[in-house]
């Protein structure tokens, strides 16, 4: 059943009750996007070392490193997938929960894994391992979390809180090099590869205990909770044509529901997402080990983490003001804008990093994560208003994480091969230019949405 384009949408709750949701979906995620962002820096810094063998070069580690980060881009439309459907046919808020209690014992683990030097082939397996178990569960939690917030949301903000389920990358991020920071002041640079590196990694388990919280103390969304009583209706009575209709979906799959109904808009989904994701990820990993690469310009860890922090700081109010404009003038707009200026600015940032002063390090990521908040931050309600309630969860999931694939998940690598191949970073700046081409294309295509409702017709 298609949706109105009318305004309208979800009721409009409490003030007090909306920002109680705002603000788990925000803890929530963060602390998700924490762990994610962890197994990043970390893969940058310590991982080459640490779990790979010691004879290999410097750049074939790293690019091996890498490798096992990607692996968790690989896993998160399978986690998409999975929560996805589980998330349409059983609820949004058991599917969050389910994604937070993977993520906090998968990151766990990566704290106590033994290293390459103690068991040898089987540590870098193990960790591609619990990297897969990070995807699935980053590749589950984004769906629940948006919906948690832009289902409940009144429509003429949604935008506005589906920034906070949004926010938590960056917040995460923060939290993710802060923790690396704080335990690199603390000890010493050999104990901080042996064991210090471990601590934020065990940390997680905190994912537990907010996991309990979003099971207990929150309901699922109003939307999910209306499908429900629908179905329920249905099968206790008499089917009307658009109940059998409605039964005969929940039959299926979700997810092939989502593919069969929606193609066009999980594609260009992907394609919306690529700008986002590669140059998201170019700026918070890639560029930590370029800036700290001994035979490159060999910085200080300390200078390119807090230059990564503070980019990140800045992309924050960047996410909750483009999310407002969009509730205002549109989600399009103030997208195709970011996409724009992030391909231009593209330009700017390795000759500004090259310089090696601290301060136009920060300005060259502040640029690129100012830019990249004009995406990201209305994406949430972007993508939920593109799809049906009961396989939005699906729809929404597929589409970004198949964007997380083709953008993030091979950036760190491709950019390392480039500038190998090239010896130079003109090749990166290219790679940006044209993921924000084709975000441009996408984004254009889809069209505008805010004004949809996200209610059944």
């Amino acid at each position: 059943m298609a949706e109105p384009a009318a305004t309208g949408g979800s009721a409009d709750p409490s003030g007090t009750s909306m920002r109680k949701v705002a603000m788990t979906a925000l803890a929530g995620t963060s602390i998700e996007w924490f762990d994610f962002f962890l197994y990043g820096t970390a893969a940058a810094l310590v991982f080459p070392t640490v779990f790979f063998s010691e004879d290999m070069p410097y750049m074939v580690s790293l690019i091996a490193s890498f490798s096992t980060f990607a692996v968790g881009f690989l896993a998160r439309p399978v986690g998409g997938i999975v929560f996805g459907h589980f998330g349409d046919r059983l609820g949004r808020k058991k599917a969050l929960v389910s994604a937070l209690l993977l993520m906090g014992g998968a990151t766990t683990l990566i704290g106590l894994l033994p290293t390459y030097a103690a068991i040898g082939a089987a540590a870098p397996l193990l960790l591609m391992l619990l990297r897969f178990a990070q995807g699935l569960a980053v590749g589950g939690q984004w769906g629940g979390a948006m919906l948690l917030v832009t289902e409940n949301a009144p429509s003429h903000r949604r935008g506005y809180y589906g920034a906070f389920a949004q926010a938590g990358a960056p917040v995460g991020l923060i939290l993710a090099n802060a923790a690396f920071l704080g335990v690199t002041a603390a000890v010493s640079p050999e104990d901080f590869m042996t064991w210090g590196w471990r601590i934020p990694f065990v940390f997680s388990i905190v994912l537990i205990g907010l996991s309990l919280y979003v099971q207990l103390r929150l309901e699922d969304t109003p939307a999910f909770r209306e499908l429900a009583a629908r179905r329920t209706a249905a099968t206790a009575s008499a089917l009307s044509p658009e109940d059998a209709v409605e039964i005969a979906v929940a039959r299926q799959s979700p997810v092939l529901e989502a593919l069969a109904r929606y193609p066009k808009q999980i594609a260009l989904a992907a394609g919306a997402f690529l700008s986002v994701q590669v140059t998201f990820y170019i700026l918070i990993s890639f560029v930590i080990a370029y800036g700290t690469n001994p035979e490159g310009l060999n910085l200080p860890r300390s200078t390119m983490l807090l230059a990564v922090l503070l980019s990140s700081a800045f992309q924050l109010p960047s996410v909750f003001l483009a999310s407002i404009y969009s509730d205002r003038h549109g989600r399009r707009g103030i997208y195709m804008l970011g996409a724009v200026l992030t391909g231009l600015w593209a330009f700017a940032i390795f000759p500004l990093i090259d310089t090696g002063s601290f301060v136009l390090i920060c300005v060259a990521l502040c640029g690129g994560q100012l830019f990249v908040g004009f995406m990201y931050g209305p994406q949430a309600a972007f993508l939920a208003e593109l799809f049906s309630t009961n396989v939005r969860y699906s729809g929404a999931s597929l589409g970004y994480q198949f964007g997380a694939i083709l953008g993030g998940a091979m950036a760190p690598i491709i950019a390392t091969a480039l500038l190998a191949y090239y010896e130079s970073t003109i090749g990166i700046s290219i790679y940006i230019l044209i993921a924000s081409i084709l975000t441009l294309l996408s984004v254009y295509l889809l069209g505008e949405t805010h004004r949809k409702s996200l209610e059944e017709s």
